[in-house]
């Protein structure tokens, strides 16, 4: 990784980042709960294949979605937040010099019926272009960003990405060099968010846990009943992989990291039944027990849980004997697309999504 950029005002001039002669990309995913960025640069590997190197990342808990499922909209307190962390993207975008940049809205804009119009005061604020992108394409982003953690001997994969207010599910077919080919794919209308308010934090003495895992299994089972895949995934040809908060905080937990570190965490395996049992062992404790692991804190302790239970769900169907486990996912995605274009037209770059301000 490169060096993190200087803070404005550091130096004797206070300058911004020198141009670095390479083209710098970026990625925004806004989502129903958090806002991330990915900064980086293009790379070609010794065997010739091409990737990038990340220069800088950022990513804040927003809760953009809070209080949607019931209002319909999204709330003032909710966008001055997001607003706040976006501003903190075009500054860091700023001073690295992007030259190609792309920013997409998920699930809480897609729902909100002020959506549309938050979108004009972030473009006003902070001179990012939002894009709200459909479940189908969300899935898409989300599989080609952890498409290198996909690997032979299997022919399949089964990819989820549990979301603040939706959960992108993928059957992918796997070719080799790190293509894949999506076979089919659904979008749960379920999240961490949404189910946390319906159900609040989630326990097992109350029920509510299980609740939640009958819910999301309900709306699950008829992609289940429709491609048979927990019989696939016996022969041993199908890969399981999580891309989420929800399964990078339980890698951190079942780690026992004394801090969350993504180099421990991405692309890790663990025992899929492991991982359901500290599910179950978080679901048993109170919220301030959850909030006082390094690896969840304050910020997720209200909401790990539903993910738990949405993870259960899925291992109710398909039981796999290890899960991979990505911190990656749509921010990834985008960029791939990005170096991509560019490297279909040359030295053209694309500016999509955001202006210097």
């Amino acid at each position: 990784m490169d060096s993190p950029v200087s803070p404005p005002g550091a130096g004797a001039a206070g300058a911004a980042t020198a141009p670095d002669p390479a083209p710098v990309y970026a990625a925004i995913d806004l989502g129903t709960n958090n806002c991330r960025l990915l900064i980086a640069r293009p790379y070609r590997d010794r065997s010739g294949r091409d990737g990038f190197r990340v220069v800088e990342a950022f990513s804040r808990i927003v809760r953009l979605g809070e209080g949607l499922s019931t209002s319909g909209r999204l709330s003032d307190a909710a966008m001055a937040r997001t607003i706040e962390a976006l501003k903190i993207c075009s500054e860091k975008m700023a001073r690295r010099n992007v030259s190609s940049a792309r920013a997409v809205a998920t699930e809480a804009c897609r729902r909100a019926a002020n959506g549309t119009e938050f979108l004009h005061e972030v473009k006003a604020a902070t001179g990012i272009s939002l894009d709200i992108i459909t479940t189908a394409e969300e899935a898409r982003l989300a599989l080609n960003g952890c498409s290198p953690l996909l690997e032979p001997p299997h022919r399949e994969a089964i990819v989820f990405d549990i979301g603040g207010g939706s959960t992108e599910i993928l059957w992918a077919k796997l070719l080799g060099g790190g293509r894949t080919e999506v076979i089919d794919w659904i979008s749960l209308p379920f999240g961490v968010v949404n189910l946390t308010e319906r159900f609040g934090p989630g326990d097992v003495q109350s029920g509510s846990y299980a609740q939640m895992i009958d819910l999301v299994a309900d709306e699950l089972r008829p992609f289940e009943v429709k491609h048979g895949l927990s019989q696939k995934l016996q022969s041993g040809q199908i890969q399981v992989l999580g891309t989420s908060g929800t399964v990078t905080t339980l890698a951190g937990v079942h780690l026992n990291l004394p801090r969350y570190e993504r180099r421990h965490v991405d692309g890790c395996w663990l025992e899929f039944s492991t991982v359901i049992e500290q599910s179950r062992r978080l679901a048993s404790i109170s919220v301030p027990e959850r909030a006082s692991h390094p690896c969840i804190g304050e910020e997720r302790a209200d909401l790990v849980v539903a993910g738990c239970a949405i993870l259960e769900a899925l291992y109710r169907f398909w039981p796999a004997t290890r899960l991979r486990v990505a911190d990656r996912g749509v921010r990834e995605g985008v960029l791939v697309e990005l170096m991509g274009q560019r490297r279909q037209v040359g030295d053209r770059h694309y500016n999509s999504g955001w202006r210097r301000r």
